[in-house]
Protein backbone atom coordinates (compact mmCIF):
# COMPACT_ATOMS: atom_id res chain seq x y z
CA UNK A 1 0.00 0.00 0.00
CA UNK A 2 1.32 3.48 -0.90
CA UNK A 3 0.19 6.84 0.78
CA UNK A 4 0.19 10.02 -1.43
CA UNK A 5 0.84 13.77 -0.23
CA UNK A 6 0.39 16.83 -2.74
CA UNK A 7 2.06 20.04 -2.68
CA UNK A 8 3.58 22.62 -4.43
CA UNK A 9 -0.31 24.46 -5.74
CA UNK A 10 -0.84 28.13 -5.40
CA UNK A 11 -1.92 30.94 -6.99
CA UNK A 12 0.08 32.14 -9.92
CA UNK A 13 -0.44 34.64 -12.93
CA UNK A 14 -1.04 33.54 -16.54
CA UNK A 15 2.00 32.46 -17.94
CA UNK A 16 3.57 31.48 -15.01
CA UNK A 17 5.05 28.26 -13.49
CA UNK A 18 4.63 26.31 -10.76
CA UNK A 19 6.02 22.94 -9.64
CA UNK A 20 4.11 19.72 -8.19
CA UNK A 21 5.52 17.17 -6.32
CA UNK A 22 3.41 14.11 -4.48
CA UNK A 23 5.09 12.04 -1.84
CA UNK A 24 5.02 8.50 -1.59
CA UNK A 25 5.52 6.09 1.50
CA UNK A 26 5.99 2.65 1.66
CA UNK A 27 8.68 0.57 -0.07
CA UNK A 28 7.28 -0.55 -3.02
CA UNK A 29 6.91 3.42 -4.35
CA UNK A 30 9.13 2.34 -7.25
CA UNK A 31 6.66 -0.64 -8.04
CA UNK A 32 3.68 1.75 -8.96
CA UNK A 33 2.89 3.65 -12.34
CA UNK A 34 1.96 7.16 -11.60
CA UNK A 35 -0.12 10.15 -12.60
CA UNK A 36 -1.33 13.37 -12.05
CA UNK A 37 -5.29 14.24 -12.79
CA UNK A 38 -7.32 17.31 -12.22
CA UNK A 39 -10.52 18.32 -11.69
CA UNK A 40 -11.68 21.98 -12.42
CA UNK A 41 -14.91 23.51 -10.88
CA UNK A 42 -18.10 22.10 -12.44
CA UNK A 43 -16.21 19.45 -14.27
CA UNK A 44 -14.91 15.87 -14.23
CA UNK A 45 -11.61 14.90 -13.27
CA UNK A 46 -9.08 14.56 -15.95
CA UNK A 47 -6.05 13.14 -17.25
CA UNK A 48 -2.80 15.38 -17.34
CA UNK A 49 0.09 13.16 -17.43
CA UNK A 50 1.59 9.82 -16.67
CA UNK A 51 4.60 7.90 -16.38
CA UNK A 52 5.77 4.51 -16.00
CA UNK A 53 7.74 2.63 -12.68
CA UNK A 54 10.85 3.67 -13.96
CA UNK A 55 9.94 7.43 -15.29
CA UNK A 56 11.28 6.49 -19.35
CA UNK A 57 7.89 6.06 -20.41
CA UNK A 58 5.28 9.10 -20.42
CA UNK A 59 1.83 10.21 -21.54
CA UNK A 60 0.35 13.84 -21.71
CA UNK A 61 -2.84 15.36 -22.67
CA UNK A 62 -2.94 17.04 -25.16
CA UNK A 63 -3.98 20.17 -23.76
CA UNK A 64 -0.84 20.33 -21.58
CA UNK A 65 1.58 18.63 -23.78
CA UNK A 66 4.88 20.91 -24.20
CA UNK A 67 4.03 22.85 -21.47
CA UNK A 68 3.80 20.45 -18.94
CA UNK A 69 6.64 17.55 -17.90
CA UNK A 70 6.21 14.95 -15.43
CA UNK A 71 9.12 13.08 -13.59
CA UNK A 72 9.88 10.84 -10.17
CA UNK A 73 12.42 9.96 -8.15
CA UNK A 74 12.41 6.45 -6.57
CA UNK A 75 15.36 7.11 -4.02
CA UNK A 76 13.38 9.57 -3.03
CA UNK A 77 10.03 8.75 -3.13
CA UNK A 78 8.64 11.50 -4.89
CA UNK A 79 7.07 12.36 -7.91
CA UNK A 80 6.73 16.17 -9.77
CA UNK A 81 4.94 17.75 -12.23
CA UNK A 82 6.63 20.47 -13.45
CA UNK A 83 4.01 22.90 -15.05
CA UNK A 84 5.30 25.66 -16.99
CA UNK A 85 3.19 28.66 -19.32
CA UNK A 86 0.28 28.31 -17.39
CA UNK A 87 -3.17 29.27 -18.29
CA UNK A 88 -6.19 30.03 -17.06
CA UNK A 89 -7.91 27.17 -17.87
CA UNK A 90 -5.59 24.56 -15.70
CA UNK A 91 -7.52 26.05 -12.55
CA UNK A 92 -7.86 22.68 -11.01
CA UNK A 93 -7.43 20.89 -7.73
CA UNK A 94 -4.05 18.50 -9.20
CA UNK A 95 -4.31 14.60 -7.84
CA UNK A 96 -1.35 12.28 -7.70
CA UNK A 97 -2.09 8.66 -8.09
CA UNK A 98 -0.72 5.39 -8.15
CA UNK A 99 -1.18 2.15 -10.07
CA UNK A 100 -0.73 -1.11 -8.94
CA UNK A 101 1.66 -1.65 -12.66
CA UNK A 102 4.88 -0.61 -14.01
CA UNK A 103 3.19 0.22 -16.80
CA UNK A 104 1.95 3.89 -17.17
CA UNK A 105 -1.64 4.29 -17.77
CA UNK A 106 -3.86 6.92 -18.59
CA UNK A 107 -7.11 5.49 -17.36
CA UNK A 108 -8.16 6.89 -14.34
CA UNK A 109 -10.10 3.61 -13.06
CA UNK A 110 -6.39 1.74 -12.97
CA UNK A 111 -5.11 3.86 -10.58
CA UNK A 112 -5.24 2.45 -7.08
CA UNK A 113 -3.98 5.12 -4.62
CA UNK A 114 -4.78 8.86 -4.78
CA UNK A 115 -4.13 11.73 -2.92
CA UNK A 116 -5.98 14.30 -1.25
CA UNK A 117 -5.27 17.40 -3.84
CA UNK A 118 -3.45 20.40 -4.25
CA UNK A 119 -5.14 23.23 -5.71
CA UNK A 120 -3.87 25.59 -8.49
CA UNK A 121 -5.38 28.98 -9.43
CA UNK A 122 -4.07 30.90 -12.33
CA UNK A 123 -5.35 33.94 -12.68
CA UNK A 124 -5.38 35.97 -16.52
Amino acid sequence: QVQLVESGGGLVQAGGSLRLSCAGSGRTFSMYAMGWFRQAPGKEREFVAALNWAGGSTYYADSVKGRFTISRDNAKKVMYLQMNSLKPEDTAVYYCAAARRLGATIEMEMYDYWGQGTRVTVSS
